[in-house]
């Protein structure tokens, strides 16, 4: 007995020094789009290749969905979370759980709320609050966590706070995505707004901003902006340690630039050496 009682402790202990960074850090696949549009295969076969094992997709860019999820299967890439258009859970939230579970995803990921130009008003915050507590109810029955993925048009003034605000303290049946770029680039801090709500946040986009850049609410910034983790403006490693202490298991690397095949490595290195 006392014996077996080392060994669990020794297991415990172990996991606590080298936690499995493979199930934790996984990358958005909208990353390589632009691979994609060229080479599928190949490009999965470079993801996984710089280790990685989980993943945040749902389009096929093209190829049939079948084999699409047979090439994640044969380079050992598991889809945590699919994305869904806004109108697509507005309009039938059942055929995007089927979606999800045909990938085997755990969540839907919703990044853009449609609203007319720069306007985004409390009227457009309470409609998508709606939409999305109907689908996620419908999803939850699935199995499935509906998160929304703001982008920053969200943390405009409301009241005595933000309109993410009245989403976050009315959402009943979703969730939050945080890409802490979007967040940071809206005028929030991602750490605060991790700790101000803890069990909203299920996942983070991992994205680092340029020096220099300077945010602003209108959801908009050009791509090249997007640097290697660690380099730039965002407290990457603050935000991981916080997000980890809260229990946010899964973290997806972000980087829509040009250089995301040289980036991606450094970015993972990076973060593998965050204690």
């Amino acid at each position: 007995m006392k014996k077996h009682l080392n060994y669990t402790l020794l297991l415990a202990f172990t996991f606590f020094l080298f936690p499995l960074y493979s199930q934790e850090f996984g990358i958005q696949l909208y990353s390589l789009r632009n691979y994609f549009k060229t080479d599928i295969e190949s490009s999965l076969k470079t993801i996984s290749d710089w280790g990685i094992t989980t993943v945040e997709g749902g389009d096929t860019y093209g190829m049939n969905e079948t084999e699409f999820r047979g090439l994640l299967s044969k380079y050992n890439l598991n889809t945590i979370s699919i994305g869904a258009d806004y109108e697509e859970l507005k309009n039938n939230p059942k055929a995007v759980a089927e979606k999800a579970k045909r990938f085997g995803a755990r969540f839907v990921m919703c990044a853009w709320i449609p609203h007319n130009g720069n306007n985004f008003t409390i009227e457009d915050i309470k409609a998508s609050t709606e939409v999305f507590n109907l689908a996620g109810n419908i999803l939850k029955k699935e199995g499935i966590t509906l998160a929304y993925h703001a982008h920053g048009y969200e943390f405009r003034p409301h009241e005595y706070g933000t309109l993410f605000d009245y989403m976050a303290k009315n959402a009943k049946n979703f969730s939050f995505e945080m890409d802490v770029f979007w967040v940071q680039h809206g005028g929030e801090n991602p750490i605060k707004l991790l700790e101000k709500y803890p069990d909203f946040v299920v996942m983070l986009h991992l994205k680092d901003m340029d020096k220099g850049v300077i945010g602003n609410n209108t959801g908009s910034e050009d791509v090249e902006t997007n640097v290697v983790l660690g380099t730039g403006q965002v407290d990457i490693k603050g935000i991981v340690k916080t997000a980890r202490d809260l229990g946010v298991r899964y973290m997806f690397i972000e980087d829509e630039s040009s250089r995301v095949l040289e980036q991606v490595p450094q970015s993972l290195k990076f973060l593998k050496s965050i204690n």
